[in-house]
């Protein structure tokens, strides 16, 4: 599979809500939904169900099936307003709300740098 880099540099193509999009035999989605949820609210403290996770294909993604999370991502609606690839081209990089989110994904801190370099 694939890397889809998201704008802030984590790695669509991993997410656990892109994968059960995927799957393709709605019982195992189903259990893949509820683990997710359940991680959403253990380690987020975010109140999700099942039915919350919704079919995400990344959050570049131009098909319309988007996770609310991704939807509402602050990162994200700041680079589409700015008509940005990523955030890796912003004149501000790394801003104030891309370190934080770093902290979270150190990873995608990496991926970013790489495409920096690149260009």
């Amino acid at each position: 599979m694939d890397a889809m880099i998201a704008y802030c540099g984590l790695d669509c193509s991993g997410c656990p809500i892109h994968r059960a999009t995927l799957v393709e035999d709605i019982s195992v989605q189903q259990s893949m939904r509820e683990d997710i949820a359940r991680i959403c609210r253990q380690q987020y403290g975010m109140e999700l169900h099942a039915a919350d996770i919704t079919d995400c294909d990344g959050c570049r993604s131009q098909t319309g099936r988007l996770f609310s999370g991704c939807a509402r991502c602050e990162i994200r609606m700041c680079v589409t307003g700015r008509s940005f690839e990523s955030c890796a081209y912003c004149a501000e990089y790394a801003c104030e709300t891309l370190q934080k989110f770093f902290e979270t994904d150190p990873a995608a801190r990496v991926r970013l740098e790489e495409i920096r370099i690149s260009f």
